[in-house]
């Protein structure tokens, strides 16, 4: 997906980052849904993932790694590799051992908050209308060094509706809907900074902020998708979409997820590339 980020100016209260700063820069994006298998079928999915990478002025770039739920599922790496052995299929069965799992969720209350959560939020019906969140904390810094700490997310312009998924016939439909849509005219989301107050978690990503009325809340700019492009050949093909990849005044927070998604990420990409040199030498010969 290609289409620009509108900055109103807004986010100057906060961070001197050049993003924030009042102007129109350039966006590169995928939409996905998270998960190993690419031929699942799109009614299955519980989470929705947003990607996006911002060209800003002076070499610099903004990357944000964004899912549909404001939390995650576990705490660390350690526990995240966990999780994975838990979920492991035996090959001889093609089945995971549930006994496994449970053990997991036993020793990690927190992934079950993460799957009561999800439960209690049914998926939206398009990429369009959910929300996406950074989860993880970031700190900012303004033009005259003070530094807050702040979780970002990107709010839709259309309005949520669940997905029903008795009414879907095509397996890959949130793509198909997303190419319709965007064939009508483009897609826009609200960069919404929510700043941190006194006891907010800044190092966990398994724990919502509160939602207290007198948290600052500042809305920086608009999202704008214009056009939709396949992933094997479009511009977000090459792009490693690292959460650590950010414009000075942002920096991570100490959450250690943030070190492990770039690490996990880098590694990902490589595989993808040697991959598909594999594949184009094979079809060479």
């Amino acid at each position: 997906m290609s289409g620009h980020f509108e900055s109103n100016g807004a986010g100057e209260l906060l961070s001197r980052a050049s993003a924030f700063a009042r102007g129109t820069y350039p966006l590169v994006g995928r939409l996905s849904m998270p998960g190993s298998d690419p031929t699942r079928d799109d009614a299955t999915g519980m989470v929705r993932s947003f990607a996006l990478r911002m060209t800003l002025p002076h070499g610099e770039d903004w990357r944000l790694a964004m899912n549909s739920t404001p939390i995650f599922a576990v705490r660390t790496p350690e526990a995240l590799f966990e999780q994975l052995q838990a979920g492991a299929r035996d090959p001889r069965t093609g089945h995971a051992d549930p006994a496994k799992m449970q053990a997991f969720l036993d020793g990690h209350p927190e992934a079950r908050a993460f799957d009561r959560y999800v439960d209690g939020h049914p998926p939206s019906s398009g990429y369009d209308n959910a929300t996406y969140y950074g989860i993880s904390a970031f700190r900012v810094t303004d033009a005259h060094g003070v530094r807050r700490f702040v979780r970002w997310k990107v709010v839709p312009e259309h309005p949520y509706r669940s997905v029903d998924t008795q009414d879907q016939r095509d397996p890959d439909f949130l793509s198909y809907d997303l190419t319709t849509q965007l064939a009508i005219g483009p897609l826009r989301w609200h960069l919404t900074l929510d700043v941190a107050q006194t006891g907010d978690p800044l190092d966990d990503s398994t724990r919502e902020w509160s939602r207290s009325p007198d948290r600052l809340r500042i809305d920086v700019g608009t999202v704008v998708i214009e056009r939709a492009q396949t992933q094997i050949d479009g511009p977000c093909r090459d792009v490693v979409f690292d959460p650590t990849i950010l414009p000075d005044g942002i920096a991570p927070s100490s959450d250690p997820l943030l070190a492990a998604r770039s690490a996990a990420y880098s590694v990902s990409f490589r595989r993808r590339v040697q991959e598909e040199a594999a594949a184009a030498r094979a079809s060479a010969h």
